[in-house]
């Protein structure tokens, strides 16, 4: 088979700064040399969007133009997180922070705390499941172990999405949610949740989003304080981030505009946890300034797995699929994908395995290997099949590699012989680093030849064989290097995450394969019912299931499998059929020609609005905001608020701008919420400047949405006509809510 070229595991770092953009093709040069001012990178999959990031970040440091502790990038996953540090490393860029949202807010948040809250930070629970079981045996409702993991979902998504229990059924109805519970049930179980956290004096992960963005609103101190530290911005995945997410990186930036963000909005599939394309459609409109480079340079998948890329979006509709890349392969020509019917579901397991055993045996390494499924419960046929084929694999999701058991035991062992190795008589003979380290190992399970079958003591001796290898590749880049050394590295990369290759076949769903590829991969269930599955009903729902096909056949480097089952067990009726994203694309399904969406054009740079050529649909643009006073345009969060600059002379009515405040801290010490959840400073400044007269003045003002106007309208008219406001019943306001 033909293999894409890998980069070597451990490069060298590059001599200097010219050096490190070295190797990018013109658009990823551009990405890399664009230093100042909002810059927004359309990446396709496998476009190198990961290395342009990086190799901008390590330019800007090594010319000199970045300081890496101003420097934060900010992704998703601790893995993605962890990559970008490894590559950071090998790029000469140390001391850049890259962390995901939850783990630069956790660092901040701990480190505040004290002074803007005082005492310790409250503990953080790792799961919070246990505590719904709490909430429900508190409500008497009963939950099955799937519907648990369901309304942790779902409470999930509503703290990101910063919808308040009371306002769960209404949102998650807009929102086209599939409800595992009755709505009500669930605003129930939620609400007692958080009654319970407060109890018990524990935050969530949500709560960490919540509480940072809280205490950056309220102190301004502290927000500059942040800002003096991290001047220069870098956001991965964009397209995936969720309202609360970005109002945190607003916070973080201020007025300042040192924000480069990267995504593709055809890679959209995590809305179900609040996650929304718009802000990476909407960059454009927000800075309209900003420098777009498009990356469709696909080095990873060759022209026929591209193709079939391609002509899934083709059929798309909907706003991501009119922004949609149209990839280019730059790999050579492959093998045709390759689209399979079976009789069932076990017998479309078994002829995954009998392809898998035969690409074993012809050379291909098992990590290079992936099965992809739509859900989990379908991962147990393929292990089964699997393992009566003797093929060994791992679950994608599983323990992170530095925290095995046998890994870490390992690192103990090899710590152990680097400081006193002269007295063990295991390394007399060992001659360099990589026989020292199989000597070691040996110690721990580690032989030449891997055990026979699978299951737990294959899964051991594959981790010990993955250390065995990376010594190998070190010792490669690194002639002369020490067990010492290599335990250096080892700690490096487990404080990076950058885990080293573990082989065996790899099983996971599509979700949790973003990111990934493989040079062969297996996409298995392709039936309507599971792609799309059966619960995606709205227009929407069933674009997300297209995308995330699309997601799927751009993991495969090289070969690519689709199969689907016409009955689920032996013997059942044949009444599946293949997915309808399949029409048009696999043998003897028609023509899919003149279905698709407009393409977004071909890769290149933009600068401002200038030189634009889209010729795809665009939604209205909206009329840029002006200060009411000066007619300057307006960008900045807070002067949208008061629809003015800041240095421009306010005809706020004081006396009002109390009273409001007053009435501000009445709502929250009732509701036991910080007092912007009600309203933010900005807010009620724009309030008491405008002295609306009626329910639509009130409407218009940037902060007050349908929501709160129905809550607390009638008291701030009240109070803007000099009446006082009437007891009404004060709700449990959003958590965290600063995106007024």
């Amino acid at each position: 088979m033909t293999a894409a070229t890998h980069p070597p595991l451990i490069p060298q770092v590059p001599d200097s700064a010219d050096a490190v953009l070295e190797g990018l093709d013109p658009e990823q040069r551009e990405v890399a040399t664009a230093l100042h001012g909002p810059v927004c990178v359309l990446a396709g999959a496998g476009t190198g969007k990961t290395r342009a990031i990086t190799h901008r970040i390590a330019y800007g440091v090594r010319a000199g133009i970045l300081q890496p502790s101003s420097v934060l990038a900010v992704t998703f996953t601790n893995r993605a997180a962890g990559e970008m540090r490894g590559r950071l490393r090998q790029l000469g860029a140390t001391g850049v922070q890259a962390r995901t949202f939850h783990s630069a807010a956790l660092r901040q948040l701990q480190y505040f705390w004290p002074k803007a809250i005082g005492g310790s930070l409250p503990r953080l629970v790792d799961r919070k499941i246990q505590l719904v079981a709490d909430a429900a045996a508190a409500c008497r409702i009963r939950l099955d172990r799937g519907e648990l993991r369901d309304v942790t979902a779902e409470i999930e998504w509503s703290k990101v999405t910063q919808t308040v229990p009371a306002d769960y059924a209404l949102a998650a109805a807009k929102a086209g949610r599939e409800v595992p519970r009755d709505p009500a049930e669930i605003a129930q179980l939620y609400s007692a949740y958080e009654d319970l956290k407060r109890d018990r004096a524990v935050i969530d992960f949500e709560d960490v989003l919540l509480l940072t963005v809280a205490i950056l609103q309220d102190r301004q101190d502290i927000a500059e304080q942040v800002r003096a530290q991290y001047q220069h911005f870098v956001v991965d995945e964009y397209q995936d981030v969720s309202p609360l997410q970005q109002r945190l990186l607003e916070l973080w930036l201020g007025d300042r505009d040192s924000l480069c963000v990267v995504g593709d909005a055809s890679q959209t599939i995590y809305s179900f946890t609040g996650a929304t394309p718009d802000h990476l459609l909407d960059f454009r409109v927000k800075h309209p300034h900003a420098t777009v480079v498009k990356l469709v340079r696909d080095y990873r998948s060759t022209p026929q797995v591209v193709r079939l890329a391609n002509g899934l979006l083709a059929q798309a509709r909907g706003r991501a699929a009119d922004h949609r890349l149209e990839l280019v392969s730059q790999r050579p020509a492959g093998p045709e994908p390759v689209h399979t019917e079976y009789t069932d579901e076990p017998a479309e397991a078994e002829g995954a395995a009998r392809r898998i055993r035969d690409l074993l045996d012809a050379g291909t390494p098992a990590s290079e290997i992936a099965v992809l499924f739509r859900t989990n419960a379908q991962s147990e046929t393929y292990e089964q099949a699997l393992a009566d084929a003797g093929i060994p694999y791992q679950l994608r999701g599983a323990e992170r590699f530095f925290d095995r058991p046998e890994v870490r035991k390992a690192g103990v062992a090899l710590r152990g012989a680097a400081r006193f190795g002269g007295n063990d008589s295991a390394l007399d003979e060992a001659v360099d680093l990589p026989s020292q380290v199989r000597a070691v190992l040996s110690a721990d399970g580690w032989t030449p030849q891997p055990p026979a079958g699978s299951g737990a003591v294959r899964e051991r001796w594959e981790s010990l064989a993955a250390l065995v290898n990376l010594a190998q590749d070190f010792a490669a880049a690194q002639p002369g290097a020490t067990l010492a050394d290599f335990v250096a590295e080892l700690d490096e990369r487990a404080g990076a995450q950058h885990a080293p290759t573990v082989q065996g076949v790899t099983l996971a769903s599509l979700h949790s394969a973003k990111g990934l590829e493989w040079d062969v991969v297996f996409l298995v269930g392709v039936a309507e019912g599971m792609m799309p599955i059966t619960y995606a009903r709205t227009d929407e729902q069933i674009e997300e299931e297209r995308r995330l096909l699309y997601v799927g056949v751009t993991r495969a480097r090289t070969h690519l499998y689709v199969s689907w089952s016409l009955a689920r067990s032996p013997g059942g009726r044949p009444s599946r059929r293949p997915s309808r994203f399949l029409d048009g694309l696999r043998p003897g399904s028609g023509s899919a020609a003149g279905r698709g969406a407009t393409s977004s054009g071909a890769g290149g740079v933009e600068r401002g609005f200038a030189g634009r050529t889209e010729t795809a649909p665009r939604r209205t643009r909206r009329t840029p905001a002006r200060c009411r006073v000066c007619g300057r345009t307006l960008t900045d969060a807070g002067e949208l608020k008061l629809l003015r600059c800041e240095e421009c002379p306010s005809d706020m009515d004081e006396g009002l701008y109390e009273r409001l405040r007053e009435w501000r801290a009445e709502q929250a010490r009732r509701s036991g919420q910080p007092a912007f959840c009600v309203f933010t400073d900005k807010t009620l400044m724009a309030i008491a400047e405008t002295v609306p007269d009626d329910a639509g003045e009130l409407a218009r003002i940037p902060g007050v949405g349908a929501r709160k106007l129905n809550r607390y309208g009638a008291d701030v008219l009240a109070l803007c006509a000099g009446r006082d406001p009437g007891e009404g019943p004060a709700e449990e306001p959003r958590e965290g809510e600063g995106g007024d």
